[in-house]
């Protein structure tokens, strides 16, 4: 296997910063768990709350592109960080239903600031050959700092659910600290100073509109497995805080598993193919939770799960950045992110109601079969490579330098 490029300092340091940041971010799955027992909310009404926070992530997205282009990279990741401790802080002190919907829907619109800036920081300083590797680090990186965070929920959630979301807001704080000391501050261009800025209309971008579509329905599969787990797990007679061992197993395996996105066989998939694959690991995965009744076959499950969710990470994150025109490739992101917006809404809803009516077999049972229509589906809509000639500007082809670094 040939030795791989290092990547930009810059984005390095991001992803150290993540790790700080993940490591306390456990707190989300039991949402609906902390309002079920500590608010007596019925099964519906805990839905309902998670659905709100997942509507108000999709804002949230889309205004971390717009402040990204005007206040900053650097600022904007702050400030979101920032607004998600207040948020949980105010989730883990609520002393009523009302404070802790209210709570929730804050930490919605905050939640999602910090992506499109970081993602546009990954996609325009590396180049593009390096984009699936960048993109998959950085979901590693993530996954590293969950397989404490889940051992963390595993503790603390047998102790008192709050201290999860107490917790989850100081590792924020921290990572905003990283964030502000450790990353250069960036110049934002003023309005107007891109000619090409009122031209970029990404939802008039037919092939964008179609990695949303799919992109959105494996979100929605994917916060399943966030959300619902909890419940379900309590369907089963396990205790809830189980979830974090799961957590703990899908991010071992996203982190011991990365040199396989390097193997010449996987690298020489086609981006629809590479999709599919990863589909029909995320329905076998699936497929075990719907069988499973004992905890060693559940982490089982979660680590082919994961594998699925390995393979989808990199290659998505990095055809939408290469759809993206120069200088667009945050909104082009943002745009893209609120396929997590919509899932998250759709979610919660979805599966409590299936869980309540269904039972967990039959929830993971539709999600596997759903998984399986996705992998054909790939096969037909996706692009068949990133970026076609016929889309590159004449500047593009021209050069293919990444943006430079040391303006970030």
């Amino acid at each position: 296997m040939p030795r791989s490029e290092p990547l930009p300092r810059t984005v390095r340091l991001l992803l150290l910063a993540r790790v700080v940041n993940r490591l306390g971010a456990f707190s989300l799955p039991f949402l609906t768990a902390l309002i079920s027992t500590d608010h007596a909310a019925s099964l519906t009404t805990a839905g309902l709350v998670s659905a709100a926070f997942g509507l108000a992530t999709i804002p949230s997205r889309l205004a971390g592109g717009h402040l990204a282009d005007r206040i900053g990279r650097r600022t904007t990741i702050i400030l979101g960080l920032c607004g998600c401790a207040a948020a949980q802080l105010a989730i883990a002190a609520s002393a009523s239903l009302t404070w802790a919907v209210a709570g929730a829907v804050l930490l919605g619109l905050a939640f999602e600031l910090y992506e499109p800036p970081s993602q546009a920081i990954i996609g325009e300083s590396v180049p593009e050959r390096q984009r699936v590797r960048a993109f998959s680090l950085f979901s590693a990186a993530l996954a590293a700092g969950g397989m404490g965070a889940g051992l963390l929920a595993a503790l603390l959630g047998r102790w008192d659910l709050r201290w999860l979301f107490v917790t989850d807001a100081a590792t924020c704080l921290v990572c905003a600290l990283v964030i502000r000391l450790a990353l250069p501050r960036d110049h934002p261009a003023p309005p107007g100073a891109d000619q090409h800025d009122s031209t970029v209309r990404p939802l008039r971008d037919r092939a964008l509109l179609s990695v949303l579509a799919t992109g959105t329905a494996y979100a929605l599969i994917s916060q399943q497995t966030v959300i619902t787990l909890p419940l379900a797990l309590t369907r089963q007679n396990l205790p809830a805080a189980d979830a974090g061992l799961l957590f703990t197993a899908a991010a071992a395996t996203t982190v011991l598993a990365q040199p396989l996105i390097r193997l010449p066989w996987v690298t020489r998939l086609s981006t629809p193919v590479a999709l599919a694959l990863a589909h029909l690991l995320l329905a076998a995965g699936l497929t075990g939770y719907a069988l499973s009744r004992t905890l060693p076959a559940l982490l089982a499950s979660a680590a082919v799960e994961s594998l699925g969710d390995l393979l989808v990470i990199g290659r998505v994150y990095a055809l939408v950045t290469d759809l993206a025109p120069p200088g667009a490739s945050g909104r082009y992101l943002a745009v893209f992110g609120t396929s997590w917006g919509i899932a998250a809404t759709l979610a919660p809803v979805l599966g409590t109601q299936l869980l309540a009516h269904a039972g967990t077999t039959a929830l993971w049972s539709a999600m596997a079969a759903f998984c399986l229509l996705l992998a054909a589906l790939h096969l037909r809509v996706t692009p068949e490579s990133a970026r076609s000639p016929q889309r590159r500007t004449p500047e593009e082809r021209r050069s293919t330098e990444p943006v430079a670094v040391r303006d970030l």
